[in-house]
């Protein structure tokens, strides 16, 4: 029933989806607001800012129930959060290339890991909360395992630029979204083989894979187009966004909904089985 948005403002605002109207307003962020996640309860939101500094909001309340909590991307920014399935933890990414995890209770950092040479713009868990995936502007997508903080895998070429990478449910496949060489790549997650290529000359910024795995979903610079997973042909295309890059992709949990936003200054929520 409810979106959470961030902004250049340095604000977090959360959204009724029914009346399409801001419900609540957060500040406390000095830097802009590039990431947003619930906690799987939906009682908390955590996000991450230029400034530095993540926050964990109590939802109800509107107040910080942790932080202003220092990620040490202070200088190089936090660009990217991804909350641990059981939302105990989370992990942040950096201009710097570096990724790091960080207790949600403590607000203790508890792991840092280097590998990446240039921004980290996206991060996944794995659905067992074991491992975790990255995708960095140097062009390769890493998996490392969260207890040892080694990667399991060769770093994987997977695109000029990677904008977005995302598990499949069953974590037997991995996405990667970027810059040319083909849109979307399907990956094992095992192996690290390339399994499949999706081919459009477009930027892709955002990827979303719905639980079922049914369905892939992929965003940037161009619409928001729709593949069956069986045959990886397209299925749908979502032009609301004309003329406007796509810079985020969020499923309801019900796989039935879509959100959407963009940089028309839009947030767009889409039914998916029509």
């Amino acid at each position: 029933k409810t979106v959470a948005s961030g902004n250049s403002e340095g604000t977090v605002r959360l959204w009724n989806v029914e009346t399409e109207k801001v419900i609540a307003k957060w500040t406390g962020h000095t830097g802009i607001v590039y990431s947003v996640c619930w906690s799987a309860d939906g009682e908390r939101v955590v996000s991450a800012s230029g400034d530095g500094m993540a926050r964990v909001w109590d939802v109800e309340s509107g107040k910080t129930i942790s932080g202003p909590i220092k990620t040490g991307h202070e200088q190089a920014q936090a660009v990217c959060i991804a909350l641990s399935p059981n939302s105990k933890t989370v992990a942040s990414g950096s201009r710097g290339g570096t990724v790091r995890l960080w207790n949600v209770k403590t607000e203790k950092m508890i792991a840092k890991w280097a590998g990446h040479i240039d921004t980290v713009k996206s991060l996944c868990w794995s659905a067992d909360g074991e491992i975790v995936a990255s995708g960095s502007v140097d062009g390769t997508a890493r998996v490392w395992n969260v207890e040892s903080g080694k990667t399991v895998l060769r770093p994987i070429k997977a695109h000029q630029r990677v904008y977005a990478v995302v598990y499949s449910s069953d974590m037997k496949k991995i996405a990667t979204g970027g810059a040319n060489e083909n849109g979307v790549k399907i990956w094992d997650a095992t192996t690290g083989e390339l399994l499949s290529t999706l081919k459009y000359e477009h930027l892709v910024f955002c990827l979303a894979w719905t639980s079922d795995q049914k369905k892939l979903i992929s965003a940037g610079t161009d619409f928001i187009r729709i593949f069956d997973t069986a045959t990886w042909q397209q299925i749908a295309i979502l032009e609301a966004h004309k003329d406007s890059y796509v810079y985020a992709l969020s499923l309801f949990r019900n796989d039935r909904l879509l959100a959407s936003a963009g940089l028309d200054k839009t947030a767009r929520l889409w039914n998916l089985d029509t």
